[in-house]
């Protein structure tokens, strides 16, 4: 295990924005893993585990403790099949998503294509249940290998057991900062066809008399994602970003009708999203606009991106405190003009 001191944690996230980490380890394996783990209980430090950098802002001051980014690589396709006729795909929790995407595609698998272009690691899927454009990562994960900071142990934990829901698990929830995500088994379907469910899809393949296949379907996502600022792309103005800043609220009936005469009594219409509807999912992005929150809006160093509303960005030595500002702001105008709360996607390091 090589242990770093005062190392800049800015770099290694996709807003560029954080202090330090008083010790930093980059394990490349369990073994490192765990021995970083009882470093930081020999001295009673903090632990914050990193991954791919890409959902987190990290405070001005940094981390008081160590700061453990997961590198184990590896993803390991299996030879047999599920009971259901699928195949298992074990991914190492260091391994980019896009990457990982990339290989199921490759091998003309289903079931993640529409999550492409997706930045961070894998580690980081079933954390949050990561979802983009009809698919979430626990529609196809089977198990998840973690360490168990409880008894020290590592164990499986079947999906069910992960208690998935929209942008939630118990690793961000209930038993937040118990487990760390080691490996990701995901069953994914051999020569499946891609989702074609959100319009963005449906548009893009509009008139066309065949069936597009996983990777031009890939190829599709990655293509809006750029158009949205929501692909890494070097140079990129929009780019330093931590992603989608606000989860779309999920609402009961009742609010949901209440939103509806809400935007009726300001002469608008809300929009209808089928791919969103069966859980009453509004857009956070139209609630974002329609409160005054227009694509570009903010200062010379912190604002929203000129390509997506969602998404708050740091145009250059913007500051963590400067970001949750705009955020506090965006918060109380939605809550003020629709009775929504809006919940930050992004975990907050540090604060």
């Amino acid at each position: 295990m090589d242990l770093l001191e005062n190392i800049p944690l800015a770099p290694l996230t996709t807003i560029k924005i954080g202090g330090p980490a008083k010790f930093f380890v980059e394990a490349r394996s369990i073994a490192e893993v765990q021995e970083a783990v009882a470093f930081a209980r020999s001295r009673a430090l903090p632990l914050f585990v990193l991954g791919g950098g890409s959902n987190l802002v990290i405070a001005d001051s940094g981390w008081p403790g160590l700061v453990l980014k997961i590198a184990i690589q590896g993803i390991d396709q299996h030879t047999g099949h599920t009971e259901d006729g699928k195949i298992l795909f074990d991914a190492a929790a260091g391994e980019s998503w896009d990457k990982f995407v990339s290989n199921a595609v490759m091998a003309r698998c289903a079931g993640v294509e529409c999550l492409s272009g997706i930045p961070g690691s894998v580690g980081g899927t079933p954390v949050q249940n990561v979802g983009a454009y009809g698919q979430e990562v626990a529609d196809t994960i089977a198990s998840v290998l973690v360490h168990d900071l409880k008894d020290n142990q590592v164990r499986e934990l079947c999906s069910e057991a992960c208690g998935f829901n929209y942008r939630s698990s118990i690793f961000n929830t209930t038993e937040r900062g118990r487990f760390i995500v080691l490996r990701v088994a995901y069953a994914l379907t051999p020569g499946g066809k891609p989702r074609i469910s959100y319009a963005d899809l449906k548009r893009h393949f509009e008139g066309r008399e065949t069936t597009p296949d996983l990777a031009e379907t890939r190829e599709a996502v990655r293509h809006i994602r750029a158009l949205k600022g929501m692909l890494i792309i070097p140079g990129d103005p929009d780019g330093e970003s931590a992603g989608s800043f606000f989860k779309n609220p999920v609402l009961s009936a009742e609010q949901h009708e209440e939103l509806k005469a809400r935007a009726a009594a300001r002469g608008l219409t809300l929009p209808s999203y089928p791919a969103l509807e069966t859980r009453k999912k509004v857009s956070a992005a139209w609630l974002v606009e329609r409160s005054g929150f227009a694509k570009g809006f903010g200062s010379h160093r912190v604002g929203i991106s000129s390509k997506h509303a969602l998404a708050i960005i740091n145009r250059g030595g913007a500051t963590a405190i400067e970001v949750l500002a705009l955020k506090d702001q965006i918060q109380h105008r939605v809550e003020e003009i629709w009775g929504i709360r809006l919940e930050p996607e992004p975990v907050m390091v540090g604060f």
